[in-house]
């Protein structure tokens, strides 16, 4: 058995954006010669997911939408009373989405769906710079 780790790098204008990163996860384990195994992604950061959608405008419109019902940005929060950053909607939404995401791979080649792509979700209220992890373990 191998490992292996990347890095993703992103910009993000936070409130629940959602980036596709199948493009680059697909780069790193083409580089790393891998053909049979799993990767994993994480989202460093309390305010961050990851998770597989198909990355399409009506998606791209109802996730946020509804992340917005399930934990208004209005909405009273005990951590913002802690803290005062007024981002606890944003810790809410990331742990209810995860912060990790294990992919199969076999011939070198990721085992999504033929609609499904890995995607970065920033749950934070601001813009960040994100340096997500790619871990592959496999031969």
């Amino acid at each position: 058995m191998n490992i292996q780790t990347g890095f993703v790098q992103i910009s993000t204008r936070g409130h629940s954006d959602i980036v596709d990163i199948t493009p680059q996860i697909h780069e790193i384990l083409t580089k790393s010669g891998m053909q049979e195994g799993q990767l994993t992604v994480f989202a460093t950061g309390a305010t961050a997911a990851v998770t597989t959608i198909e990355y399409e405008p009506g998606l791209l419109r109802d996730i946020p939408e509804t992340l917005d019902r399930i934990a208004s940005e209005g909405a009273h929060y005990h951590h913002d009373a802690t803290w005062g950053d007024g981002n606890g909607h944003s810790h809410v939404r990331a742990a209810l989405i995860g912060a990790s995401l294990t992919v199969p791979f076999i011939s070198g080649r990721m085992l999504l769906g033929t609609w499904q792509q890995i995607v970065f979700v920033d749950c934070d209220n601001r813009s960040r710079q994100r340096k997500i992890p790619v871990q592959l373990i496999g031969k």
